[in-house]
């Protein structure tokens, strides 16, 4: 696949329309993480110094299509055009009648113009033609540059670049498949894939299509109650999934899956829930495993230390809550000290990358979480995919 680079585009005086994902958590008008925000700044500014006069699109969570902005406030995308506009240094303004009035989509000198949230746009999720010929007459350049929502077929990320003058790969989107390139086809060895989350079924795919790849694959939170009722133990009342027994015994004779030697259970799912260690022969009936215990924590650390490249997507246990946060925060610092390539993606593992304050020391961190699994799982993205120059 041959792709156009921004980087590779004369952006002099030329309308840049640049699709980022910042989509953010924003709890009572106030952004509780920033990070996919942060992200899309060096793109943003590479742009305006070169002489583009820069419009940025992006959605906000699931506001209801058709529906205006004033009847939803809650969708505003107005406290990331503040934040957005600290970040640059620059002002930047929200657009809420870009269709109606094209010429307030286009900045001043010096200025970036936020379109206010795309997904009350009719159309949108559809990827239709209409819409997406309305986006495209609004710039000479789409740039798509929101790996999040690359796996989406939709009018800002596909659409859009049919009907735009030129469409081309923002850094950040670049970027992001130069390092899962690097991660899935070219690693080094040993490699190791952690993945945590509550259930086998959501990410079975990415279990599956990992388990043929690396050398060890390390699962977490409800994934590993599957994993260990698989081995025989008992689980007392913990999430999860009897039915794909069967298919954790398969992935086990497929791949090295080491397994919990100890855990921390509660009897009730709450942060002020009672935190006892015991290891995994011990189980009561009622317990309930809320994260990994002080020797595998250890002994995932030990592995984790022996690899050249590690994957890592979903925490593995329940970190939100202070007392089974901590197998987490060692699997967090163990990838952090690693000196190999190492990759994370996924929201919940970018909240405890955060929390651990580990940012600095993991060689790429996705923006992406579901784009993220299904590259990783070797499914197609579409508004990749339309960005092909060899099609």
């Amino acid at each position: 696949m041959t792709i156009l680079r921004m980087q590779d585009l004369d952006l002099q005086g030329k309308r840049v329309l640049i699709r980022e994902d910042l989509n953010v958590p924003i709890k009572n008008g106030v952004i509780a993480n920033d990070t996919r925000i942060a992200a899309a700044v060096p793109t943003i500014k590479l742009a305006l110094a070169a002489g583009a006069h820069v419009i940025v699109m992006s959605h906000l969570g699931r506001p209801e299509e058709g529906k205006p902005i004033d009847e939803q406030p809650a969708s505003s995308l107005a406290p990331v055009a503040e934040r957005l506009g600290k970040l640059l240094g620059t002002k930047v303004v929200l657009s809420q009648n870009y269709f109606h009035n094209p010429a307030e989509a286009v900045p001043a000198a010096g200025e970036v113009v936020l379109l206010e949230n795309i997904r009350i746009n009719a159309g949108e999720e559809a990827n239709d033609d209409a819409l997406a010929k309305k986006y495209a007459a609004l710039c000479d350049v789409f740039v798509m540059d929101a790996f999040g929502t690359a796996h989406r077929a939709q009018a800002s990320t596909h659409g859009v670049a049919k009907f735009a003058p030129v469409a081309c790969a923002g850094p950040l989107l670049a970027s992001e498949l130069d390092a899962l390139e690097l991660a899935l086809k070219k690693p080094e060895r040993p490699m190791l894939a952690i993945v945590g989350g509550a259930k086998v079924s959501s990410k079975l795919k990415v279990l599956e299509s990992l388990a043929t790849i690396v050398d060890q694959l390390i699962v977490g939170g409800g994934i590993a109650n599957t994993f260990l009722l698989a081995a025989g133990y008992s689980v007392g009342k913990s999430l999860v999934e009897r039915d794909l027994v069967d298919t954790a015994k398969a992935l086990m004779k497929t791949t090295s899956i080491p397994l919990p030697i100890d855990v921390v259970v509660a009897k009730t799912f709450s942060a002020d829930a009672e935190a006892t260690i015991k290891l995994v022969s011990d189980i009561a009936d009622d317990d309930m495993i809320l994260d990994i215990g002080p020797q595998t924590a250890q002994e995932f650390a030990n592995i984790i230390a022996q690899m050249q490249t590690i994957i890592w997507n979903g925490p593995v246990g329940v970190f939100e809550f202070e007392k089974f946060s901590k197998g987490t925060q060692a699997v967090a610092k163990a990838v952090a000290a690693n000196k190999g390539f190492s990759i994370a993606g996924g929201g919940e593992t970018i909240e405890a990358i955060d929390k651990f304050a580990v940012t600095g020391d993991i060689s790429y961190i996705s923006t992406g979480g579901g784009a993220f699994l299904e590259f990783v799982q070797g499914e197609t993205l579409p508004a990749v995919q339309i960005l092909d120059t060899e099609q």
